[in-house]
């Protein structure tokens, strides 16, 4: 029995109407929509995390190794456990979440961030194990559920913008529009982003991968050809007297011990109430934002039931879940689906043996962490605006004709970006439901579950704002 055979019979490849070729062209399809991750998120996570005796772009490629290996690990408990055809890796709206809000707004120590990660993914793997998913997805409200997504978006875009000068901060009108007659990179960021849109427009596999490299490519030529100075080029490798200096890259920093178990000194010292927010909030977006993602690709693959549920989605839940645990060992943000999993759906892949692929191929991207070093920061921040706007799409699913839905989903959307923080708007959205529905009549559509959580909520930034914690 060849190679292909004991492929096939391991993951049932012909039972679900699929073939060995399929599965790893749907693979590699997969990996190169989502890929972008590897570039971005380390950016994103070492704007938060300072390692004493370390430089940032030597934090970032720690992190960009971190990324691949929780990557990696909830990859293969898909492919293995579950045998779907699902990638997994960082959230994106997470890992902002984690470093704007959570260390550098609420100034709570990365390690401790690192902490509510790992208790946040033990909770979703006992949750998942014992089956309660029905009961906690009743539990949230259903306008905070289908707009908590669009929220992000504007959060994750308004972010891209201010990182790529496009947007930058005014004291008069706290914010407004870059200068681009003289922001080379401004400029260079403004022309990826159109290039990724185009692509991403066009349906091209891997728009945005190929709208970063296009983007930094483009920059070094300024630099080299001498249209542009040092500053389209990384910050991180242009030293004070705007000399280059290739240290990082030629000797690249392959050792990740100052991340690893980090979060077990994050334990120390933690402040209960703050702590539990965190934790609530990274649980909640990342257990919707799974499931709906799971559901959302599944449609493409016709792998719902008449029902419209996905059977045995315990097992995909529980690759998110082990993912999550072993990134905040690692050092990264919380682990989530990709909804890019959808194009190699599309291309074809139907069981583990796509995720697989998905899988091997972030590993094989070890050998290119010096290439990170390459990137500067508007072009790898390219990402959170297209993906910003993709997820504005949620909004089409609130139901902004019911007062209780539009005030919740409205307040959830707003919130976020306008306080930076994903957990305010859910509070928010949270607060505000249970009190439109007893206004309109509904008391009794209301949950106990959900008084009780909206009363928490408004007890903790009562302490909170009023300087008791915090």
């Amino acid at each position: 029995m060849g190679v292909s055979d004991t492929l096939d019979d391991y993951f049932g490849v012909g039972e679900r109407d699929s073939d060995v070729g399929t599965e790893l062209v749907a693979g590699i399809t997969t990996f190169l929509a989502m890929s972008y991750i590897i570039l971005v998120n380390p950016f994103i996570l070492a704007d938060a995390i300072q390692i004493q005796g370390y430089e940032y772009i030597e934090v970032v490629q720690m992190v960009a190794i971190g990324t691949i290996i929780a990557s990696a690990a909830a990859i293969f408990v898909m492919a293995f456990y579950a045998n779907r055809p699902f990638g997994l890796a960082p959230g994106m709206g997470l890992n902002v979440f984690f470093a704007y809000t959570v260390v550098l707004g609420m100034g709570v120590p990365w390690e401790t961030a690192l902490a509510a990660v790992f208790v946040e993914g033990i909770i979703f793997i006992v949750i998942t194990a014992v089956g309660a998913r029905e009961y906690v997805i009743r539990l949230f409200p259903e306008p905070v559920k289908f707009s908590v997504g669009a929220g992000i978006g504007i959060f994750l875009l308004f972010i891209g913008l201010l990182e790529m000068s496009v947007v930058v901060p005014d004291p008069d009108t706290a914010v407004t529009l870059g200068d681009l007659a003289t922001s080379p990179a401004a400029l260079l960021g403004l022309f990826g982003l159109f290039l990724t849109f185009v692509l991403w427009a066009r349906g091209i596999t891997g728009a945005i991968i190929i709208g970063i490299v296009a983007t930094t490519v483009v920059g070094w030529l300024t630099y080299l050809t001498g249209i542009a100075g040092t500053a389209v080029l990384p910050a991180a490798l242009v030293g004070e007297g705007g000399d280059l200096s290739f240290a990082v890259v030629t000797s690249p920093q392959y050792d990740i011990s100052p991340l690893l178990f980090a979060f077990v000194d994050g334990l120390q010292g933690v402040d209960p109430l703050t702590f539990v927010l965190v934790v609530f909030t990274f649980f909640f977006v990342d257990f919707f934002d799974t499931a709906g993602t799971l559901i959302g690709v599944a449609q493409f693959g016709e792998f719902l039931d008449e029902d419209g549920n996905l059977p045995d989605i315990d097992q995909p839940l529980m690759a998110d879940a082990v993912g999550t645990t072993v990134g905040a060992m690692v050092g990264t943000s919380t682990v989530t689906t990709y909804v890019e999993s959808s194009t190699g759906v599309e291309e074809g892949g139907r069981t583990g043996l796509t995720a697989l692929v998905v899988g091997l191929l972030f590993l094989a991207t070890l050998v290119l962490i010096p290439l990170v070093a390459m990137i500067p920061a508007y072009a790898s921040f390219i990402a959170l605006v297209v993906v910003g706007i993709i997820m504005l799409e949620g909004v089409l699913d609130v139901e902004w004709d019911d007062p209780a839905w539009a005030v919740s989903a409205g307040l959830t959307i707003t919130i976020m970006p306008l306080t930076y923080s994903i957990a305010n708007g859910l509070a928010a959205g949270i607060i505000t439901y249970p009190l439109i529905k007893a206004a309109t009549g509904e008391f009794d559509d209301v949950r106990h579950g959900q008084w009780l959580m909206a009363l928490v909520l408004v007890g903790y930034f009562y302490v909170y704002t009023s300087g008791m914690i915090g």
